[in-house]
């Protein structure tokens, strides 16, 4: 068997709000902005941790796909209102402290830190887009 040297370089995150997205990422979690692009009345951020350059979240709009339909479309804005369309981990070692910056920063909580009955603890917020954003604590 051959191993590759494969990495994990960038994730897509749909959003509907480009300043709320910056305030969520940027801001509240302290991510670093790495590209801006807009485009026909569209605009893409790309965001991620500073200790990992060589690894982003791109916050796209969901209509930019020119091969969805508009009932596609429709389904994607619903799913994204429910925050059931999208999601992403992410890791900390200090849960409780980044769940209290998130929570004084106006995140919608949708779970508090919590000993799960697999061995993990988290918790988990939606971002202004609806997206679930769920923060393991690394031991």
């Amino acid at each position: 068997m051959t191993t590759t040297d494969i990495t994990i370089h960038q994730t897509y995150l749909p959003h509907t709000d480009p300043q709320a997205s910056l305030a969520f990422y940027r801001d509240t979690l302290g991510f670093e902005v790495r590209n801006e692009v807009e485009y026909n009345g569209m605009h893409w951020i790309t965001v991620g941790p500073p200790s990992q350059p060589g690894t982003s979240i791109v916050l796209h709009p969901p209509a930019a796909d020119p091969g969805i339909t508009e009932d596609e479309r429709r389904t994607i804005a619903e799913m994204m209102a429910k925050g059931t369309y999208a999601g992403i981990n992410l890791a900390t070692k200090d849960l409780d402290a980044t769940f209290s910056t998130l929570q004084a920063g106006d995140a919608e909580v949708v779970q508090e830190p919590t000993d799960q009955p697999w061995g993990v603890r988290d918790c988990a917020f939606r971002d202004p887009a609806g997206n679930m954003v769920r923060i393991f604590e690394q031991r």
